[in-house]
C-alpha cells in the first residue's frame, strides 16, 4: 500500500518560513490519515478522501480557499481515474459547492461522466449536495490586490496503490486565478489525471502547459510501454522545455515505485509506504 499526495507549487515557501511549515504540517497530517484510511480501501475511495481533504484546507488552491476568476466568481474543477476500470470522470468550471471531488465520485456511475459548468451545478444539486460558497478573506484580498501570478500556482491532487494492487488518480483545482470565465484547467482531463493497471498519475503548474504535453496521460503510457516511473516522468516533463512549461507531477507504478518531479521548484508533496515523508 503506498500513496503520494500533492499541494501544488509554492515557491514563496523559501521566504516565508510559516506558510511553508503550515503546509509541511497540513500535508503531513493528510497523508497519515489517508494511509491509515487505505488501509481499510480501496485505491478509487482513498484518493477520493485524500482530495477531499485537500479541498477542506485553506492553505491549497482547490475547493475552500479556490482562487477568484476575474469575473469575482470562484468556479472549480476536479477529475477522479479508476486504474482498474479505466473510468474516468470529472466536473469542469463548477460553482458554489465545497468538494467537487466528490461530484466527480458520484459521476463514476453514470454514462456521461464528465460535466461542466451549470449542467454540473445541476447534477449536484439533484444529487442532494448543498449550496457553499468556497470564498475566503484571504482569496478576496488577494483578488482585490491582484497579486504576482506566484500566489496563484497551485492544485491538489492524489495517487494511491492499494492492497489488492489496484491504483487510482484524483486532482482538484480552484483556478488560477484572475482567469477568463470559462477557462478549462487541465486537472479534469486526462493530460492532468490519468490511470491504468500500470500506473496512475496527477499533475500540477499551468494547465495550458500541462494540456499541451499531455502530461499525465504520457507518462502512464510510457510506463505502460516499458519505461520506469522516473524516466517516464522525466522525459516527459524534458518535452516541455521548448516553450518553458511549468508543471510538475506525482505517481505511482504498479510494481510499487513513487516518484515526484517537477519543471520548477518549489511543488509541494508527502508521501506515505509504511514511512512518511514531506517536503522540505
Amino acid at each position: 500500500m503506498k500513496i503520494i499526495i500533492h499541494g501544488g507549487f509554492f515557491s514563496e515557501s523559501q521566504t516565508n518560513q510559516e506558510i511553508k511549515q503550515a503546509k509541511q504540517h497540513a500535508l503531513a497530517e493528510i497523508v497519515q490519515a489517508s494511509y491509515k484510511y487505505l488501509q481499510t480501501h480501496n485505491a478509487l475511495e482513498t484518493v477520493v478522501y485524500a482530495v477531499r481533504m485537500l479541498e477542506d484546507c485553506e492553505l491549497f488552491n482547490a475547493g475552500t480557499g479556490s482562487q477568484i476568476q476575474s469575473d469575482g466568481k470562484i468556479r472549480l474543477s476536479a477529475s477522479l481515474m479508476d486504474g482498474k476500470t479505466q473510468r474516468f470522470s470529472g466536473v469542469i468550471n463548477i460553482e458554489d459547492v465545497k468538494n467537487p471531488i466528490c461530484i466527480a465520485e458520484k459521476l463514476m456511475a453514470y454514462d456521461d461522466r464528465v460535466l461542466s459548468g451549470q449542467g454540473a451545478r445541476d447534477f449536484a444539486t439533484n444529487n442532494g449536495v448543498a449550496y457553499f460558497n468556497p470564498e475566503t478573506p484571504q482569496r478576496r484580498h488577494e483578488y482585490e490586490q491582484k497579486l504576482s501570478d506566484s500566489i496563484r500556482l497551485g492544485t491538489v491532487g492524489c495517487v494511491a496503490l492499494d492492497i489488492y494492487g489496484d491504483l487510482a488518480a484524483a486532482t482538484s483545482t480552484g483556478g488560477k486565478g484572475f482567469e477568463i470565465p470559462g477557462r478549462v484547467s487541465d486537472s479534469a482531463t486526462t493530460a492532468g489525471n490519468y490511470a491504468n493497471p500500470h500506473a496512475a498519475v496527477s499533475c500540477t503548474g499551468v494547465g495550458e502547459d500541462i494540456v499541451s504535453g499531455s502530461v499525465a496521460s504520457k507518462i502512464v503510457t510510457r510506463i505502460t510501454d516499458g519505461l520506469s516511473i522516473a524516466k517516464a516522468t522525466d522525459k516527459t516533463l524534458d518535452e516541455l522545455k521548448p516553450f518553458n512549461g511549468f508543471a510538475g507531477a506525482i505517481g505511482i507504478s504498479a510494481d510499487g515505485h513513487i516518484y515526484y518531479a517537477d519543471t520548477h521548484p518549489y511543488m509541494v508533496w508527502a508521501l506515505h509506504d509504511g514511512e512518511m515523508e514531506v517536503f522540505e
